[in-house]
């Protein structure tokens, strides 16, 4: 693996479940996402694309094959391991937003952060305000979460995705509770995210005119990447 060229990377990925029937969910997948690139992972509903998100995002352990974030070999990781890296190294964004209504949108970015320990507190605070600042959401710090709409509360987990510095962000059909102009200014953000800063993002969508809108696609069916 170029670890100047890839970001993330694949090898003979599947996945298999096997209660009640056996069922293999993902046939040897092979991906590759470079650094910096907006990608859509797309195909019918069935079609094995948030199983491959969660897969990829270590979320689910149980696989065959290898995954690889910045040169590392994550399918040799522990459990703790794993949620070392994911809690430092990726960003998630969920079809629902999941923040704490009862903490303030300042609070709720900074969460991550602080589970990290990687700085102390004033510094997580003063990090999560400039990066609301560069999605425009400065003015929202001191509010409920609850307070938002749909739409500023996804954007304010896109922010919290980011409050780590991740190598890949990955989002789960993160405009599927949205309506069609949130969602446009949800990728919008992520598009923002790619362009000025250079962020790596993978998304799982439904909508393909957001899916045209990303660097390029990898399509699913059956568990298989369409050539």
């Amino acid at each position: 693996m170029s670890k100047e060229n890839y970001i993330f990377e694949t090898k003979n990925l599947s996945k298999f479940f096997r209660d009640p029937v056996d069922f293999q969910a993902l046939k040897n997948v092979d991906i590759s996402i470079k650094r910096g690139e907006f990608v859509s992972i797309i195909g019918s509903s069935g079609s094995g694309k948030s199983t491959l998100l969660y897969v990829l995002s270590t979320l689910d352990t149980d696989y065959e094959g290898q995954i690889f974030l910045d040169g590392e070999d994550l399918s040799k990781k522990t459990k703790n391991q794993l949620a070392e890296i994911r809690n430092a190294k990726i960003g998630f964004v969920f079809q629902f937003h999941y923040l704490l209504p009862e903490f303030t949108v300042l609070e709720n970015v900074m969460l991550p952060a602080l589970k990290l320990a990687k700085y102390p507190e004033p510094e997580i605070k003063k990090r999560a305000m400039e990066k609301l600042e560069m999605l425009g959401l400065a003015d929202q710090a001191d509010k409920r979460a609850n307070k938002l709409s749909g739409g500023q509360q996804q954007r304010v987990a896109i922010v919290r995705a980011l409050i780590n510095d991740p190598d890949i962000i990955f989002g789960d059909e993160p405009t599927g509770n949205l309506d069609s102009k949130n969602a446009q200014n949800v990728f919008d953000t992520f598009k923002e995210l790619k362009e000025k800063f250079g962020q790596t993002i993978l998304v799982v969508t439904h909508d393909m005119a957001l899916a045209a809108q990303t660097d390029r696609s990898i399509r699913l069916h059956d568990g298989e990447v369409v050539k």
